[in-house]
């Protein structure tokens, strides 16, 4: 008993092998359900089984999403996923991650081929995808009359917009001859010159989609002038028609929210717009019209006639500044004048002789201004106010002054 194992570690070392090999971590296992059980945790715990044997199976929560259909029991199904061990029990399962009805296996093989075909052949390339107007005013429908799909689409687009007008194309969605009836639909409605064309339907199962994974359907889309927005099934649900569409919508009232613009907005917009528009206008305004007010004071200073005025002005303020300049000298003058005039006078000799003073002149005709410029017996003439004396010199005395 050299070597002796725990049970954990038997189990750990069964469930490496099964993690080790290829094969078990991506397997298709199809059979009969049985045991079905869905958990309060969203787990769901199944057993497949057929003539030979079985095998138990969980899909866990977070899987679900590969289950496009209610599991029950006696279904025959093709599970998708790996095989490993329990180590805590020590028993394989199954852990499934899509399940599908068998049957459905080959669909899912032909849409796989089309779709790849598509795909090179560039249909589903982004560079022929068409804009989607942002104002829709005619609005074509390719779907099923009745259902939910059709008054989901028009019900919110009137309720976006109530004036945009919805054209419907009666088409058969499922069946023999679906995909023949949705290709005329979308000829018909884009020979109308249309804004946008919705064509989709309702959820199903692949079967019931599978008009829409059509090739002839695929290239009605592609060849088709007026853009066209997928609105098939549920968001799960992808289908040809999506990937060579303009647009894809997860539902038919998606599909009507991305094609009719709410008028609402559109209105505040447009409003917005409006004040936006204002505000700018009128701002420039105020600044063309404070530059014409500029202008015009331009205009006016170098017009010639304002010129002539202003020089007009000028040279009267010049003319009356020279004409009182000249009155101030001459009024300045006179003044000095009379001051001038004023002290002549006060030296004048006649004033003196009126005064009682008299001018003496001796023989020679001179001024006599001493006692020794005349002699004893000389004549004098004595100058006063109104005449001439005619004096002789009979004596002289000295006088002390100071």
């Amino acid at each position: 008993m050299k070597h002796v194992y725990t049970v954990a570690q038997v189990n750990t070392y069964i469930k490496n092998m099964f993690t080790q090999d290829f094969m078990l971590n991506r397997i298709y296992v199809k059979g009969e359900v049985s045991n079905c059980k869905y958990h309060s945790s969203g787990h769901i715990y199944f057993s497949l089984k057929d003539e030979s044997g079985s095998v138990a199976c969980v899909m866990f929560a977070g899987d679900r999403k590969g289950l496009a259909f209610p599991m029950q029991d006696g279904q025959r199904v093709i599970v998708l996923g790996r095989v490993s061990v329990y180590e805590r029990s020590g028993s394989y399962q199954l852990y499934a991650r899509e399940i599908i009805k068998d049957g459905v296996g080959q669909l899912y093989e032909a849409y796989e081929k089309l779709k790849n075909e598509l795909e090179e052949m560039g249909m589903f390339a982004q560079e022929y995808k068409q804009p989607i107007p942002y104002y829709v005013k005619r609005l074509g429908v390719v779907t099923a009359p009745t259902g939910a799909a059709v008054q989901d689409i028009r019900n919110i687009a009137l309720r976006r917009n109530p004036y945009v007008q919805i054209i419907l194309y009666p088409a058969q969605v499922q069946g023999e001859g679906a995909a023949d009836s949705i290709v005329r639909g979308i000829k018909a409605l884009d020979a109308l010159g249309l804004d946008v064309l919705i064509v989709g339907r309702g959820g199903g199962s692949i079967e019931d989609l599978w008009a829409f994974n059509e090739e002839k359907v695929a290239r009605a889309i592609f060849d088709c002038n007026t853009p066209v927005i997928s609105a098939v099934g549920h968001e799960t649900d992808t289908t040809i028609a999506d990937y060579v569409a303009d647009l894809r919508a997860p539902t038919p009232s998606a599909a009507a929210e991305l094609a009719v613009t709410d008028i609402r907005e559109l209105l505040e917009r447009m409003q917005g717009y409006r004040r936006q528009f204002e505000n700018i206008f009128g701002h420039r305004m105020e600044e063309y019209y404070r530059r014409l007010a500029e202008l015009k004071t331009r205009v006016q200073r170098i017009n010639p006639e304002t010129q002539l005025l202003e020089k007009r002005m000028r040279l009267s303020e010049l003319s009356n500044g020279l004409t009182q300049a000249m009155q101030d000298k001459l009024l300045d003058r006179k003044h000095s004048l009379n001051l001038y005039i004023e002290r002549l006078h006060g030296l004048s000799p006649l004033l003196k002789l009126q005064q009682g003073y008299s001018y003496t002149e001796g023989p020679d005709g001179k001024a006599v201004t001493g006692i020794d410029e005349a002699a004893e017996g000389e004549q004098l003439r004595i100058h006063v106010t109104d005449g001439v004396y005619t004096a002789v010199v009979e004596g002289r005395e000295r006088i002390k002054r100071g």
